[in-house]
């Protein structure tokens, strides 16, 4: 009996007969056709017998009259034999009633396709699977070093709910929503945040914010809206920092955190757009991070994450861009880390947004901007638009942050 262990070729033969045929009739023809043609030591089927040449497969398919397919035969003949076995295949030139034509494609070494597999799959398994054996210092120091910052998480009230050490003597705390984002804080070195730890605010929370400075900053997720819905209308929030929308603040990096609590705004401001965003729109249609406002003044930062927090950079902040615009009746397309790519007038604006080019994420306007307008901002791109009043909003689109500016 033949074994497939043993194969060395594979033959592959196109056929392609002028008329319907079914596999027996293939195979009928390939044993009758080639009976006796190359003498007793070669014949097919005492080939089979001795287990020399394995099965015949036949794969075809019948369409518009015709029938079109292809024949596998493995051999463990060797290379002579095969190549002898496979040119009688191509003498065969009826298949049933049918004229047919049978031409080899080509004869596979099952053993080289073998041992690509095995070069490949050696090649992954000693990049994935060796223990690394070098020692990198820096690597044992920090896993050290997080390990005590971990362990240094503590429990609070009945709830139990996870918080840095320093959230009880600390003047200020950071609301965030479970365990795994007091844990990111505190690789930053940041050690008054408490945790929520599901959508019911507990108690300890609501008692701490009445006594504290306290920044709401939440996953950019449905999720995260809700929560921050909840804890407004039962704690006394005093700021809120937003996550980049579509991710979890336990997976922020260092310059992610630091630029989101520098970012976060009054709370007051946040109320006004919830009551804003239930008048136009359903609240699940716009995230809360897509309409916040920006507030032209300088808000400081809570004691425990501003002392964690490096001295920013002296570049130039949407802050000072929207009071370069501010009553000018000026437009200013920003790039978006706010650096200035262009300048219009107001009256303008439709004009120059179509010569900006691809970096261009977002423009300040200093005039009321209606449906017509953010339909064509929306058409050329842009991220986010900074106006001081937006009228006859019919449709806000949900790629397009609407910033309503402000002043304290």
């Amino acid at each position: 009996m033949y074994s497939s262990d043993t194969t060395k070729y594979l033959i592959h033969i196109n056929l392609h007969a002028e008329g319907v045929v079914e596999k027996p009739d293939v195979v009928g023809a390939i044993f009758g056709q080639t009976e006796g043609l190359l003498g007793e030591d070669l014949d097919l089927r005492d080939l089979q017998r001795t287990g020399r040449v394995g099965r015949i497969d036949v794969h075809i398919v019948s369409k518009k009259g015709e029938t079109r397919g292809e024949i596998l035969i493995s051999s463990s003949l060797d290379r002579a034999e095969t190549a002898i076995l496979a040119a009688s295949l191509e003498t065969i030139d009826r298949v049933g009633p049918c004229v047919a034509h049978a031409t080899v494609e080509r004869i596979e070494d099952i053993r080289v396709t073998k041992r690509k597999q095995i070069v490949e799959r050696a090649k992954e398994l000693l990049i994935t699977h060796f223990d690394e054996s070098a020692i990198d210092s820096t690597e044992l120091l920090d896993t050290v070093r997080e390990s005590l910052r971990i362990e240094k998480i503590s429990v609070l009230g009945e709830e139990r709910v996870p918080a840095g050490p320093n959230v009880l003597d600390s003047d200020a705390i950071i609301v965030v929503e479970g365990r795994a984002d007091v844990i990111n804080l505190l690789r930053y070195g940041i050690k008054n945040a408490v945790a929520v730890e599901g959508t019911k605010v507990p108690a300890v929370i609501t008692k701490l914010c009445e006594i504290k400075t306290a920044t709401a900053f939440f996953d950019g997720d449905r999720g995260g809206d809700l929560i921050l819905r909840e804890l407004l209308q039962v704690a006394e929030v005093d700021y809120v920092a937003f996550c980049p929308r579509g991710k979890s603040v336990e997976e922020l990096t260092r310059k992610e955190v630091i630029k989101s609590l520098r970012n976060k705004v009054p709370t007051e401001y946040i109320r006004d757009q919830l009551t804003d965003t239930k008048e136009e729109a359903p609240a699940e249609a716009i995230p809360l991070q897509e309409t916040m406002p920006v507030i032209v003044s300088e808000v400081k930062e809570p004691e425990e994450a501003a002392a964690s927090i490096p001295p920013a950079q002296p570049v130039m902040t949407l802050e000072q861009q929207i009071q370069e615009v501010e009553g000018r009746g000026m437009a200013r397309f920003l790039t978006s880390d706010y650096t200035l790519v262009s300048e219009a007038k107001a009256g303008d604006v439709e004009r120059a947004v179509e010569e900006v080019d691809s970096d261009t994420a977002g423009v300040i306007i200093d005039r009321p901007v209606d449906q017509k307008l953010i339909d064509v901002f929306l058409a050329k791109g842009l991220e986010f638009i900074a106006a001081p009043e937006f009228r006859d909003i019919v449709k806000r689109p949900l790629s397009l942050r609407l910033m309503k500016i402000r002043k304290a």
